[in-house]
């Protein structure tokens, strides 16, 4: 525990204890009704097309925005952007809200698929279109059952390698045409990537317009975390529940570069290795599929018993990016980047009711 969580655990003592224990409840929630409201979530798929996009809106996405709109035809699904939850700070060119609605197209075929609805994703500069096929699909995608249990889990991992077996089965999943997935497992090349992780997160907490972004999507508390459907859960990064107000006040006045450095130093130590996506163009059309490639990374390491967390610092801050793109050995802008491991489940992100992101 490090005097951050400390303070915030003597400040939220010192709230409790002034508020009182129903009261406190009533300000945060409980965990126990989160993880019922998180379970109604990730219930086993039905036929039913609602329940096709549930699982797509399961997929990883840039702060938790969840930046998309499904509207559903006889004969397909087609996601296009909400650009009404944009990010303009930490992504002014919508580069991880596109990825965000490929990783949501992933996660739609491979339910769709096992609904009934055999289909082919077809991309359409910034939307997508999930077309039926018709026919008969028997078999149903092992990555099906990843879905409703792939987390960014934002923790330390045990440090245990990954078999190259599994490391291949992570690129044959995640290949997309047009993106390039470099796998980095030697320590020295880890080791490189997490001082560019650091520099841009010492960057980007220097950058007030990022902060109060940054501050906008966290859900300090169970409580509003289910009100939002939206954002950063603090529970799901392993941080204590507080009230809303209790929160941004410790936000303010504890959360700051040289913790969070730290941090990120001993989680990417933790780690097997890092994942790098590059796409062959920068434009709307190759981040989805960025976001595809992605999302079946993410989908196979959890199949395998992986965990994965983004840090993405490298690619959010520009000046990084050739340096990054110099150490996996590309010309191509560098897109994702992502850390692997064994490691433990944490509380789930919140997802919006179906029928706020369906359109009419």
């Amino acid at each position: 525990m490090n005097r951050r969580q400390i303070l915030l655990g003597a400040s939220g003592a010192l709230t409790a204890a002034a508020l009182g224990a129903g009261a406190w409840r009533s300000a945060t929630g409980t965990m126990s009704a989160y993880d019922d409201y998180s379970a109604r979530l990730r219930a086993p798929l039905s036929a039913e097309v609602v329940d096709v996009i549930r699982y797509a809106t399961l997929a990883a996405n840039g702060h938790n925005t969840q930046p998309w709109r499904f509207a559903v035809a006889a004969d397909a699904i087609t996601i296009t952007p909400d650009l009404s939850r944009r990010t303009a700070v930490v992504d002014p060119d919508d580069h991880h809200l596109y990825v965000s609605l490929g990783c949501a197209a992933a996660n739609l075929a491979i339910a769709a698929a096992a609904s009934g609805r055999p289909g082919e994703v077809i991309i359409d500069g910034p939307m997508v279109r999930y077309s039926f096929t018709g026919g008969r699909r028997d078999d149903v995608d092992p990555l099906l059952s990843a879905i409703v249990r792939r987390q960014s889990t934002r923790a330390d991992y045990d440090g245990r390698e990954v078999p190259p077996r599994d490391l291949s089965s992570l690129q044959l999943a995640s290949a997309v045409a047009g993106v390039d997935l470099a796998i980095i497992t030697a320590p020295a090349a880890i080791a490189a990537i997490r001082d560019l992780v650091m520099a841009g997160n010492s960057a980007q907490m220097r950058d007030a317009a990022f902060m109060r972004e940054l501050k906008d999507w966290i859900r300090f508390n169970p409580r509003s975390a289910m009100a939002s459907g939206d954002g950063l859960f603090a529970g799901a990064s392993g941080n204590p529940s507080l009230p809303t107000a209790l929160g941004g006040i410790a936000f303010d006045r504890l959360f700051d570069a040289s913790a969070e450095n730290d941090k990120y130093a001993r989680q990417i130590a933790s780690s097997a290795g890092i994942a790098v996506f590059a796409a062959e163009q920068a434009d709307a059309a190759h981040w989805i599929r960025v976001g595809q490639a992605a999302q079946r990374f993410a989908l196979e390491a959890t199949r395998l018993g992986l965990k994965l967390a983004f840090i993405n610092q490298p690619v959010e801050v520009a000046a990084l990016r050739p340096e990054l793109a110099r150490l996996i050995g590309t010309t191509r802008r560098p897109d994702l980047v992502l850390r692997f491991g064994y490691g433990p489940a944490l509380p789930f992100s919140p997802r919006r009711p179906i029928g706020s992101v369906l359109s009419s």
